[in-house]
């Protein structure tokens, strides 16, 4: 039986378009889409705590727990120096946060790791396209 949400256009689209997105990207654009995927997610979080629905909320935050462990897995702590090791800490700080941000649906844990998603974004899509194609970032994917 295929899932009610695949026959809904809009979803659909969605999943295409993320799909284009990712074929297409190089690793800076999927570290943003990452981002974004992570941000997204503790969005959905937020309304469904505030909807009561505990089951979107845990899958939500899931999502967003998954996507920050790939982050994380993905630096190369020995190329990527100090840098590395503080984002590997900041993630693994944003994962236990969100962790119970699930266990006790508090928007607040969701709001303070969303602040902390966007400092990276932000200083991740700054860096300089000279810069995303030498060989400065390499090993500290994530980091900006």
């Amino acid at each position: 039986m295929s899932h009610p949400a695949t026959h809904n256009p809009a979803n659909h689209y969605s999943q295409v378009d993320t799909y284009t997105g990712v074929n297409g990207a190089d690793s800076h654009r999927l570290v943003l889409m990452l981002l974004n995927g992570a941000l997204s997610n503790i969005a959905v979080a937020k309304g469904s705590i505030e909807r009561q629905d505990i089951s979107a909320k845990g899958e939500a935050i899931g999502q967003a727990i998954s996507i920050v462990n790939g982050l994380r897995a993905s630096l190369d702590l020995d190329a990527g120096g100090e840098l590395a090791v503080n984002l590997d800490n900041l993630y693994d700080y944003m994962e236990r946060r969100l962790l119970e941000a699930n266990i006790h649906s508090e928007p607040k844990m969701l709001e303070e790791v969303s602040g902390l998603l966007h400092e990276i974004k932000e200083g991740w899509a700054a860096i300089p396209l000279e810069v995303r194609t030498g060989s400065v970032q390499q090993g500290v994917a994530g980091a900006p």
